[in-house]
């Protein structure tokens, strides 16, 4: 049973933790989205700073929640990419030390396969074949999953334009909402009517490709006529429309390509109105839904230590101490930068 000691840095989140055989033993997060809520979205030099100050107290709490020492540690897990630049460097430069320090063996990790194996320190080992949807800030995608660890990710679909948790950070800004948008457009929504106003569903029935671009003018051009009703019934509109696309083509990719069980992950993973509509979906079409608990859905180390653990048990190569950071590293394995493929 390996020990893995995961880092996490790819945006505003420090994150740390430590997986054994499917099992979070410890974990740490530390956000620095309250420095970048006056700017309205993520400042990279910002995020970067922050990392290497959380860094060190991170990997400790992270430590002694877990019960054991560095010496214990088999390996390094740390997100190489996608992200933001100089926040991927800061955390690939701490677990290169921490690699150097130990004598352990790194692993570069690709940051959505992380949102992925994040399940499976709740729910277990995912089946032989799945779909996931993935639905963050930056990204919004839907996969056709085998093996985590050994097989190529096929992409069914992703977005053409805004990921779907961007369109609810432009969507919060245009109805005067504080930053970051998605968690307070969920709250206000919950006593509002999403029926109010019918948005439009881009490309609801083409393909199992996204785009939010438009549904975020229509928003805007909503507001800008002047809008009777109240901001709560707007953002709940919105976030209906976001969410019956999500669903509806997230449901279709499982029926046609004969899948039972349904994965979704990502920050907006945590949307309650996107969980209970995936739920009663997945349930009519007799699809089995997977969503980790909240506080697994948005960047955390933990999800990176779970990907370490499954490339170790697969058998991959790791990677060397040349390992660079990728800010736009497509997600084709979950492994990124092995050593001998």
């Amino acid at each position: 049973m390996a020990i893995v000691l995961g880092i996490e840095t790819s945006c505003d989140e420090t994150g740390v933790g430590i997986v054994a055989d499917g099992r979070l033993l410890g974990a740490a997060l530390s956000s620095s989205m309250g420095e970048h809520a006056r700017f309205g979205g993520v400042v990279p030099e910002i995020a970067a700073r922050a990392h290497l100050e959380a860094m060190v107290p991170c990997v400790t709490a992270a430590f002694e929640q877990a019960g054991i020492g560095p010496s214990d540690v088999d390996a390094i897990a740390v997100t190489s990419g996608p992200g933001l630049a100089t926040a991927l460097q800061t955390g690939i430069a701490a677990a290169k030390a921490y690699a150097l320090a130990l004598g352990k063996p790194l692993y570069g990790v690709h940051h959505l396969a992380g949102h992925v194996a994040a399940d499976t320190l709740e729910h277990g080992p995912l089946p032989p074949r799945s779909v996931a949807l993935i639905v963050s800030g930056g990204h919004t995608s839907l996969l056709l999953l085998g093996d985590l660890a050994r097989d190529p990710i096929v992409h069914l679909g992703d977005t053409r334009d805004d990921a779907a948790g961007e369109a609810f950070d432009k969507v919060a800004r245009i109805l005067g909402l504080p930053y970051p948008g998605g968690p307070v457009i969920d709250r206000i929504a919950r006593d509002a009517n999403p029926g109010e106003i019918s948005f439009p569903r881009a490309m609801l029935d083409s393909g199992y490709e996204f785009s939010f671009s438009g549904l975020k003018s229509a928003v805007a051009r909503h507001v800008e006529r002047g809008f009777g009703q109240a901001v709560a019934d707007v953002a709940a509109s919105f976030q209906e429309a976001v969410v019956d696309v999500l669903t509806h083509k997230a449901v279709k990719a499982c029926l046609a390509h004969d899948v039972d069980t349904l994965l979704i992950a990502g920050g907006v993973a945590a949307n309650s109105r996107l969980r209970q509509v995936a739920a009663e979906r997945c349930a009519a079409a007799g699809i089995t839904l997977r969503v980790p608990r909240p506080q697994l859905c948005t960047d955390n180390g933990a999800m990176i230590a779970a990907v370490g653990d499954l490339l170790i048990a697969a058998d991959t190569p790791p990677s060397s101490l040349a390992l660079a950071a990728d800010p736009s590293a497509p997600l084709t394995r979950a492994s990124l930068n092995p050593c001998g493929i």
